[in-house]
């Protein structure tokens, strides 16, 4: 059974027909296949790497990981022209959160995740060669790219994220969540009335609806239906023999249990989007597994969280910029020409914003409120805010607009007592998850903007009639 917008085999396909996949045999699972995701990590742009002959593992148990770390795949994944630069992906996302219909999914009877199905004493979650993704890890994460779907007990509400997933035995997982991330509301809902959480854990999908768990949806609303608006179709499901929630009929591996009240193990550590292992071994909720489900040759994914640039930083960051774009907006902050979230900041440390100014105090306000909307407050560490002469996604622009632009007697606010989380190398302390953060204004001076020098560069009139007459002549990317 195969769908060819839901099936991740097809998604691999299209990446290696644009020449995105780099293939791999031979590595084993205790620190070789995450010590090449490591070092291709490092470097924006490096292809998807695809893992297969994995010592102790039957030939076909494949690794699929540095997904997303391109804007080329995002946008394959999308739909999108494959060279579409950064600020238009961040447009389509604008687009797609104020356009888009939401698409019911639709249950099927079957699908390919059925094709192995264990229950009971058969469960074996060892059966899938999970790495060690970093060598201080506390053991094997199964669950990076992933999505977790519960069920709220009051509304029924299906929510899934992209929480991480530890195994701990053939039919033991644990499952960690921040504080105030849907999963972990959901969880202690459960816990207060003293009942066990339903919980169904997928490893394997289609990237689009891995995207779709990684970001910050509103409360209330069904990924699926927003998974189903970005494929243009209704995402195909199956119901878990168990538990009942729904799964992806196409998904390469599931499996589901219970997470009972107070049933918790050692977790971690695990190192994180930040760059560092921040979280240590912590108790978190074990999940009981019961059933597990997987095709014939199934596909691991892995989005290893690491030092920036990682899987975390490009789909997570271009979506998040785009809802930062729409909430300066909805705060009726005029003039903003773009939004970027720098991938050494792991999509969330670093904001740039570029505005045209309209008005005195119209960069520090757009800063400011950049800060601390929804999309734009967890986590964060800078804001900067640049004329609209800057590419915000071009560093270098960025950081000759704080070289020349910014007065430090002026420009720079500190904000104190911000969200974060324990994953941040710098927050409070472990009781107490805030964090400071600056705004820096890197725009002209309002009340010079007339006067200020002229910059020495090319008009983009100029620039077009170069190109024109001399494209053959020209760097590729000019």
């Amino acid at each position: 059974m195969k769908n060819t917008k839901q099936d991740l085999r097809s998604w691999l396909t299209l990446l290696e027909e644009n020449g995105e996949v780099q293939k791999v045999e031979g590595a084993e699972r205790e620190v070789e296949i995450g010590g090449i995701v490591d070092i291709h990590q490092r470097k924006m742009g490096n292809p998807a790497v695809l893992f297969d002959d994995i010592p102790g593992f039957p030939r076909g148990h494949r690794v699929l990981a540095n997904l997303l770390t391109s804007v080329r795949r995002i946008n394959l994944t999308l739909g999108l022209p494959v060279d579409s630069s950064e600020i238009t992906l961040v447009n389509y996302w604008r687009k797609y959160m104020k356009e888009t219909p939401m698409i019911a999914p639709k249950v099927i009877n079957g699908g390919s995740v059925l094709e192995n199905v264990l229950k009971g004493k058969d469960v074996d979650l060892w059966r899938i060669p999970t790495p060690k993704w970093h060598e201080h890890d506390g053991g094997y994460f199964i669950g990076t790219a992933c999505m977790v779907i519960m069920k709220d007990p009051d509304s029924g509400w299906i929510n899934y994220g992209a929480y991480r997933v530890q195994v701990h035995d053939k039919n033991v997982a644990s499952v960690m969540t921040s504080k105030g991330k849907h999963g972990n509301i959901i969880m202690q809902r459960y816990k207060e009335r003293g009942e066990k959480c339903p919980v169904a854990v997928i490893c394997g999908m289609h990237p689009a609806l891995f995207m779709v768990a990684g970001l910050e949806m509103p409360y209330g609303k069904n990924e699926y239906d927003l998974a189903g608006g970005l494929l243009g179709e209704p995402v195909e499901i199956v119901n878990g023999p168990v538990t009942g929630l729904p799964i992806p009929a196409h998904a390469e591996i599931a499996f589901e249990g219970w997470i009972h009240p107070d049933d918790l193990v050692d977790e971690g550590p695990l190192g994180e989007w930040t760059g560092y292992y921040a979280g240590g071994k912590k108790l978190e909720p074990a999940i009981r597994v019961e059933t597990m489900m997987f095709r014939n040759d199934p596909i691991l994914l892995g989005a290893v969280p690491a030092v920036p640039p990682n899987d975390d930083t490009f789909y997570r960051g271009t979506y998040r910029c785009g809802a930062v774009w729409n909430q300066l907006e909805a705060a009726g902050i005029p003039e903003v020409k773009g939004v970027w979230a720098h991938e050494a900041g792991g999509s969330r440390m670093w904001l740039t914003i570029s505005i045209k100014q309209l008005y005195g105090g119209h960069a520090k306000q757009a800063g400011i409120v950049a800060s601390q909307c929804h999309a734009g407050a967890y986590a964060n560490r800078w804001v900067v805010v640049v004329d609209d002469d800057i590419d915000p996604a071009n560093m270098n622009d960025v950081i000759w607009a704080m070289c020349t632009r910014f007065d430090p007697r002026e420009g720079a606010e500190i904000l104190r007592g911000c969200w974060s989380t324990h994953l941040d190398p710098m927050v409070y302390s472990e009781d107490d998850r805030r964090n400071a953060r600056v705004v820096i204004d890197a725009c002209r001076p309002f009340n010079r903007r007339d006067t200020f020098p002229v910059v020495a560069r090319s008009s983009r009139q100029l620039d077009d009639r170069i190109r024109a007459k001399f494209k053959s002549m020209l760097p590729r990317d000019a």
